[in-house]
């Protein structure tokens, strides 16, 4: 008796939003997050908390990038800093300097950095792990070197100034923006355009993830070789995935420069911090999720300006030494910086985090929502 085949051959396919937004509980967190960023620059007017939101956005768009690479393809990178300088060279030279539009330099900027990304990939067909993080490294000393040389496109030690890039797509202006005869600040119009590419890239990023590519980086992180008997291809993908995450932290570095007005050369320790920052973003946030990498940045991004501002509560001294807890700079004799001290809660929440919560917020919000389903059943 031959049996009878009953698998249906045509499923109907869902439309893109329901396969983007399986459930219920994402779909009503990503509207809510579009509100947010709707809402926001209409009830803060105050030019410091609109930058410090928009250097999440731009760390956002970058802590996706590293989240491909690192959560889902397994690659270890510690020169994310290197292409959110590539980034901002880049609009500040052909965005300020040659006058070229913002669709055309951030386009730019996303290609050069995968450009560069593609180069880099290929050294993580040799190497793994330790060895990778080292050569990724490397490319932080070698971008410091060629910004502070070659001063006929980056200004050398002078660096250069980003506030004449245009930011005007069409008839929108984020320099000026006037929506209904309500004027937005230059703070507010880039507030918009980073959160706007916040989630175009994460758009990107997760289509990616949901299809084949997605699964073969996912198998590459999980078992390589066994990966590549399968048929995935090491090569293709790691290389790939260079290219894709340094795009996506250039786009981030671009952004970044134009909301300071002003970019210049880091020493090689300071962008070492950037990128260690960007690592405990991703995985505060959540290793393998898009979301968490946002989350991640929204919180973390941040902590070197509010550190800043709100020095006035740290800047008090301690019993028996005598001597302020964090000052400004070290002329004001604190135990800390406000800098040595914002690293030093990124390394605190990066153990904790690694000790007794190593899948992230993200992993926290997914217990949680099973939780909540489970009550409902």
């Amino acid at each position: 008796m031959t049996a009878v085949d009953t698998t249906p051959r045509d499923r109907p396919r869902l439309p893109w939003s329901a396969r983007l937004l399986p459930n219920r509980a994402s779909q009503v967190g990503v509207t809510l997050a579009v509100l947010a960023c709707l809402v926001t620059p209409l009830v803060i007017s105050d030019d410091f908390w609109m930058t410090v939101l928009t250097n999440a956005g731009a760390f956002a768009i970058a802590a996706i990038g590293l989240s491909l690479l690192t959560g889902y393809t397994g690659q270890v990178s510690l020169g994310h800093a290197a292409f959110l300088t590539i980034g901002g060279y880049v609009v500040g030279y052909f965005g300020a300097e040659q006058g070229w539009p913002l669709p055309v330099w951030l386009v730019l900027a996303a290609v050069v950095g995968a450009l560069i990304g593609a180069f880099v990939g290929p050294f993580a067909l040799r190497f793994k792990g330790n060895y990778l993080a080292v050569v990724t490294l490397a490319l932080v000393f070698l971008t410091v070197h060629v910004v502070q040389n070659w001063e006929s496109f980056t200004g050398g030690f002078n660096g250069r100034s980003i506030n004449d890039a245009p930011l005007s797509v069409g008839p929108v202006d984020f320099g000026e923006l006037d929506v209904f005869g309500k004027q937005f600040t230059r703070e507010q119009g880039v507030f918009y355009l980073a959160w706007i590419l916040v989630g175009i890239t994460a758009l990107v990023a997760r289509n990616i993830v949901r299809t084949r590519p997605g699964r073969a980086m996912q198998a590459i992180r999980d078992r390589d070789l066994a990966a590549e008997v399968l048929g995935v291809s090491n090569a293709r993908y790691k290389i790939a995935a260079f290219a894709v995450s340094s795009a996506m932290a250039s786009v981030g570095g671009a952004v970044y420069a134009v909301n300071l007005r002003f970019i210049s050369p880091n020493e090689p320790v300071a962008e070492l911090f950037v990128s260690i920052r960007f690592v405990a973003i991703i995985i505060v946030g959540g290793l393998g999720t898009v979301y968490g990498a946002i989350i991640g940045a929204l919180l973390l991004g941040p902590m070197p300006e509010l550190v800043v501002e709100f020095l006035d509560v740290l800047d008090f001294n301690l019993p028996i030494i005598d001597r302020p807890l964090v000052t400004q700079t070290a002329a004001g004799n604190g135990i800390f910086t406000a800098a040595v001290f914002s690293e030093i809660l990124f390394g605190l929440l990066l153990i904790s985090f690694l000790l007794f919560q190593p899948d992230g917020l993200a992993g926290m919000v997914r217990r949680l929502r099973a939780r909540l389903t489970r009550r409902r059943s």
